[in-house]
């Protein structure tokens, strides 16, 4: 090849190469990272991404070239001269896509070893899922139950999953990993959190008709104010007064993102208003407190008109808090 066609190759694959580039980098692709384990795959990510740049220059280059350099002229319809292949470029673009496969694949082994790999001081927590919502149990703190996953900064973690109806998958993007959360397994997620603030827990497996509601939020706190969170939800909801241990129930429980009870301060719309209950109990001609078990338990037993069934899931809670979360909406209900 003579020194002009050498430079006009180079000239076409730096172009290319460089307008790829400035799309990789430039444009948000990935959220931020905010955890350990994301910024490991947002590792691999790159890696492949700049392999797959390179490759597509060198293609980009050779396939412009030669359209531009071997066309064939409009009036000539003669076929081209008869080549037998090039032995020693087959070998290189044979061996060469075969190192860069086993590189990814060992960058990618790395990660996952590392990712799987927990440290000292494990949090665990237990993840629950059904339709249409996630719970958070967490042993250290007497399986105080939450609806938000409330977590440390910097704290080992551990999720372990169990589905009570059908496949869910649990998904937060600055975490950058998903479990999916399989009825009759359970998977466990090490997640290490790196920044603080409040993000997004999507289910990412369409799983019935609220699949779209199916979302609730992970807190990334201080280890002091998780520690103080922990320890004051925990004795709040094992209070003997209902009014504070109902309180704290409904708190942590997903209830205020669907009902409005204007105790809590809560003003979802998805679902009966709370406040109404003693007349939609008048309605379901029931009495006040097993009608308010009833919907907690077994909410499509009675649907409010108007509502859809089969959105609310059913809630099985410890006794001594259901009954305290019982007590507490209808002494809020007969307020409001």
């Amino acid at each position: 090849m003579r020194r002009g066609q050498v430079l006009a190759l180079v000239g076409i694959g730096v172009l290319a190469g460089g307008i790829t580039a400035a799309v990789a980098v430039l444009l948000p692709w990935l959220p931020t990272p905010a955890s350990t384990e994301a910024k490991r795959i947002d590792d691999v990510f790159w890696f492949v991404t700049i392999i797959c740049i390179v490759i597509f220059a060198l293609v980009a280059a050779a396939l412009l070239y030669a359209v531009v350099r071997f066309r064939a002229r409009p009036d000539d319809d003669s076929d081209g001269p008869p080549t037998h292949g090039h032995t020693g470029l087959e070998i290189a673009w044979t061996i060469i896509p075969t190192l860069l496969v086993t590189a990814i694949g060992i960058f990618s082994a790395i990660v996952l070893a590392r990712n799987d790999a927990l440290g000292k001081n494990v949090l665990r927590i237990n993840v629950t899922a059904q339709q249409f919502a996630w719970s958070f149990s967490y042993p250290e703190g007497k399986n105080m139950t939450s609806g938000t996953l409330k977590v440390p900064l910097g704290r080992d973690i551990l999720l372990t999953f169990t589905s009570k109806d059908v496949i869910h998958s649990f998904w937060v993007p600055e975490w950058g990993q998903k479990q999916d959360t399989v009825p009759g397994i359970h998977p466990t997620l090490h997640i290490t959190p790196t920044k603080l603030g409040r993000f997004p827990v999507i289910c990412t497996e369409l799983c019935g008709l609220g699949h779209a509601t199916m979302r609730t939020w992970a807190e990334v706190v201080t280890p002091a104010a998780f520690n103080k969170w922990l320890k004051g939800t925990s004795t709040a909801t094992g209070s003997p007064n209902p009014t504070v241990s109902g309180a704290a129930i409904f708190k942590n429980q997903p209830c205020g993102s669907c009902h409005t009870l204007s105790a809590a301060g809560a003003t979802g719309k998805v679902g009966p208003d709370l406040d109404k209950l003693p007349q939609y109990a008048q309605q379901a001609n029931q009495p006040l407190e097993s009608f308010v078990h009833d919907s907690i338990t077994d909410p499509n037993k009675y649907v409010q008109p108007g509502f859809h069934p089969n959105v609310m899931p059913p809630f099985q809670l410890p006794n001594d808090q259901l009954d305290a979360l019982v007590q507490y909406l209808i002494q809020s209900s007969k307020k409001g």
